[in-house]
Parts: structure tokens; sequence; C-alpha cells
């Protein structure tokens, strides 16, 4: 679960919080996560999805989603392709690229120039550095005249992911 800034601890329910809670270290590793945790928190499965729904649509958090351990699974190169796209190519490139299955993540983000001209971001991840650079490749494919430009920078270490934090 990742979250954007929590506006107020106050403004959550207690069904809220003892979901919040229940999730911090992950959704549960079964079949039907939503019934487990209804069964944790004495509330049928749907409802718990209900609430999950409600908080994303009241922005305290932006998704669920799996964040997996990409080391532990044999990527051990990640590598953020950026990318110099025109400005009017952008949304659609972006779509495309961010469709690509082995894509991650993409977004959009300023430029900063003169010094930094890239405006469109997307992660891969690889067994080896040549798998990377293979896979940026067929995104310079993809992306054709409307990229001028481009570079790919490596994860030199990792940073710990955690999702929404409540204080207990």
């Amino acid at each position: 679960m990742s979250t954007s800034t929590l506006k107020s601890e106050a403004a959550l329910s207690d069904q809220d919080r003892a979901l919040i809670l229940a999730t911090q270290s992950g959704l549960p590793l079964v079949p039907d996560p939503w019934a487990e945790l209804g069964r944790q928190l004495d509330m049928p499965a749907e409802q718990v999805l209900d609430r999950f729904r409600a908080l994303q649509a009241n922005g305290i958090i932006r998704r669920v989603a799996a964040v997996p351990d990409h080391y532990k699974l044999g990527y051990r190169f990640n590598g953020m392709t950026v990318w110099d796209v025109t400005d009017q190519a952008i949304a659609a490139m972006g779509q495309k690229v961010g469709n690509l299955p082995f894509v991650s993540h993409c977004y959009r983000r300023p430029r900063h120039l003169p010094y930094w001209s890239y405006n469109l971001f997307a992660m891969v991840h690889g067994i080896s550095r040549e798998e990377v650079e293979h896979k940026a490749g067929t995104i310079r494919e993809l992306l054709g005249d409307t990229c001028s430009g481009h570079t790919i920078l490596y994860s030199s270490a990792i940073l710990k992911k955690t999702g929404l934090r409540l204080k207990t």
C-alpha cells in the first residue's frame, strides 16, 4: 500500500485504522486476502474491499499493489530509463511505454533545462545489465522519432519500501 501524505489520522474511522494496522506489513498471502482480513477484523470481505476503495477515493491511500523484491527474484539490475520525448507525443508514448510487460512503472516528470531534458521515466529490471539495455532498446524503437535522447540510471542501493504506517 502506498500513500500520499496522511491528512489527519483523526479522520480515520476505527474500522479504517484497524484495517491499515492489519495491513502495514502487507496483505495476507492467501488466495482471498480480503476474506482473511475480514475474518481477522470481524467484517465481511466485501466490506473490507469497500473500505479500501473509500480510503483510496478519499486520498488516504493511492493504491493497493504488490511490491516484489526484485533481488530475491534474481533481478539484480534495476534501470530507470529516462527519455526526452516531444511534448506533443509524451501522453501517447507514455501510455505505450507503460503498457510494455517489462516496465514496472512509468511516469512523466518536468524537464529542468538546460541541465535535465528528460521528461519520461520508465523502470525496468533485469538479471544482467545487458538485459536492461536490451529492454531500453525496445523502448527506444517504440518511441522512434518522438525521442531525441535517453540514458539509463542504474540503482546503486536497495531502499526500504514501505506503505502507510500509523502510530499504534
